[in-house]
């Protein structure tokens, strides 16, 4: 059975499951196995050097996929920003039709360059508020971001199973859900509670087709509902990263109310955290990673991954729902 929604009709796809962009993770190998699984693959713009080589990155994808994907941009504040909108250029150059953005108010700019050329705008956001915002501002879909999530989870702590029907009472345009999915329960709650369809970021980082190193894919499996850590809050800039060694240091010293980013700068640096992800040693830096963790116990192929999703919501459906109604 397949689930069809006006996420699936907008982006093409068969089944209403998207990768989320992740920095160091979203490259052409891991988008084209989901988009080949029949979800939507996306490759995280920044994890390449330069929108020149986020060019051959997106050809490289065409070359393993027919299927649809998309491109992650997300705008943040740094000291040395890049040059977003070379980006956006390349993605349109490149003809990609789907993107997803996320980020400070400023990746409007992003917006109004894409959306001449028929670009589709997916859009992360953590709040009911922003996501109006969005909507006003002519996106196409809006991926609601829960507590539960990784990476940047936004200030108001507001769990997933609030956060997605209190969106879906107020949002018009179509709604993914994200943070805390990663099997076909959650397809089907994301789905009961308003939206139609989900994004996954932690679940499929603990894939074959995943560029990471296996020690890294086995602190997802290892790691349960509470192997996450919480930093950055008093910076206003929360961020939700794996538990190890590193996070769990960073997190002491930020404990001290006096703290500064300068004290835990090199223990959280960009660098050392994309060089664990490819040497497996997990003392050298932080990892992103969600609560659904806990829902993690294997390593499978994003096919296995997808299927298993799908076979899972259409058992709920067919056997737990129905004998529930007799």
């Amino acid at each position: 059975m397949a689930f069809q929604t006006r996420i699936t009709e907008i982006l093409g796809i068969e089944h209403p499951i998207v990768q989320g962009g992740m920095q160091g993770v979203g490259t052409a190998d891991l988008a084209s196995a989901v988009s080949n699984a029949g979800g939507l693959g996306i490759i995280t713009a920044l994890t390449q050097p330069s929108p020149e080589a986020l060019r051959t990155e997106i050809e490289r994808c065409r070359s393993l996929t027919d299927k649809p994907f998309g491109v992650n941009i997300t705008v943040l504040p740094t000291i040395n920003a890049p040059d977003y909108a070379a980006y956006a250029q390349a993605v349109i150059d490149s003809g990609v039709k789907i993107l997803e953005t996320a980020g400070s108010p400023a990746v409007r700019q992003i917006w109004e360059m894409v959306k001449p050329h028929g670009i589709k705008i997916l859009h992360k956001c953590t709040a009911v508020r922003h996501a109006l915002s969005a909507e006003r501002a002519d996106v196409d879909i809006i991926s609601i971001d829960g507590f539960e999530c990784a990476g940047h989870p936004g200030e108001d702590d507001i769990p997933s199973l609030i956060l997605i029907p209190a969106a879906a009472d107020k949002v018009k345009i179509p709604l993914l859900a994200s943070g805390g999915f990663g099997d076909g329960r959650g397809l089907i709650a994301a789905l009961s509670l308003g939206a139609e369809g989900i994004n996954m970021g932690t679940r499929f980082c603990a894939t074959q087709e995943a560029p990471i190193h296996p020690n890294v894919k086995q602190a997802y499996v290892e790691n349960d509902e509470r192997g996450s850590v919480m930093i950055f809050r008093q910076f206003k800039n929360t961020a939700r990263v794996g538990k190890n060694s590193v996070s769990e240091e960073v997190a002491r010293r930020l404990s001290n109310p006096a703290a500064e980013f300068s004290d835990v700068a090199e223990l959280v640096a960009g660098a050392a955290g994309r060089e664990m992800l490819k040497s497996g040693d997990m003392d050298q830096g932080i990892f992103w990673a969600g609560m659904v963790q806990g829902l993690i116990h294997d390593v499978p192929s994003c096919a296995e991954l997808i299927s298993r999703i799908i076979r899972e919501a259409e058992a709920i459906l067919d056997q737990r729902l129905q004998i529930m109604r007799r």
